[in-house]
């Protein structure tokens, strides 16, 4: 499926996703963890934008975050990806790439999804075996969200905030979304739709996406156009929509081998 040129717009959270070159480790110990993070805070504070949920595994940085200035997002995240492959060919006496090619986002559609992607980030070192619980895992945006440890790098999402009236109240909701698990489906969909750089989203955010940013964002159809009217695009939104109807299930550690899978 091809991808389709990168979208940054102001106030439309993004889903972000930077991968180690080959697949290889980005992050070797908790001092480099650290250095990023502090790194991550100062860019996002220099070029305006709010960082809503996190989490850094040792090949991958997952983001999700909104611009309040035009190329907020690609500014923080070239000024972030200078500076901490420094930082690492410096101590590490190495030289050469760190990270595999640009970055990949997606625009997400906030009152429909922003939250199935917090967890959908939170989950990924319970899925990849890195913590027996969340809780236990350093490196990701989950304690701000799940309880009342505050951080510094994260700025909440009206959504989130919708969730209680104290952080206390927040952090209990928050953590009752982790009670289910996702339908396989959705998990696709969201992963497709970061690596393809495709919208997350319904039809009338993607329609309000194509109007606002004045291009397409859904991906020309190939061949000839079927007779029929069940077409190609008809049957990708009636997809969609079974997706977005299927976003709960049963327990969360029943995702692992799925996710894990996706993961390689």
């Amino acid at each position: 499926m091809p991808r389709l040129p990168r979208l940054n717009l102001i106030d439309i959270p993004q889903h972000i996703v930077q991968v180690g070159h080959n697949n290889l480790p980005c992050f070797f110990d908790d001092e480099d963890y650290q250095f990023y993070l502090i790194s991550l805070r100062n860019a996002a504070d220099q070029y305006r934008v709010d960082v809503h949920a996190y989490v850094l595994l040792p090949n991958m940085v997952q983001i999700i975050a909104t611009p309040r200035v035009p190329d907020g997002v690609p500014s923080m995240m070239q000024s972030l990806g200078r500076r901490y492959v420094q930082y690492v060919n410096h101590r590490y006496k190495r030289s050469g790439t760190l990270w595999g090619g640009r970055y990949k986002s997606s625009l997400i559609d906030s009152d429909a999804y922003l939250l199935t992607c917090y967890r959908y980030v939170e989950l990924r070192p319970l899925y990849l075996g890195l913590a027996d619980s969340l809780g236990d895992y350093a490196w990701s945006s989950f304690n701000h969200h799940a309880s009342v440890v505050s951080s510094e790098i994260i700025n909440d999402h009206r959504l989130y905030l919708a969730l209680g009236e104290t952080p206390a109240e927040r952090a209990q909701a928050y953590r009752k979304l982790f009670r289910y698990r996702f339908d396989r489906r959705l998990l696709e969909y969201i992963a497709e739709t970061i690596k393809v750089g495709h919208v997350l989203g319904g039809d009338a955010f993607k329609d309000k996406i194509e109007q606002i940013a004045n291009q397409r964002v859904r991906p020309l159809k190939r061949g000839r156009p079927r007779k029929k009217e069940n077409s190609a695009e008809e049957v990708d939104r009636t997809s969609s929509k079974k997706i977005e109807q299927n976003a709960l299930g049963t327990e969360v550690s029943r995702e692992a081998g799925d996710i894990a899978t996706m993961e390689r």
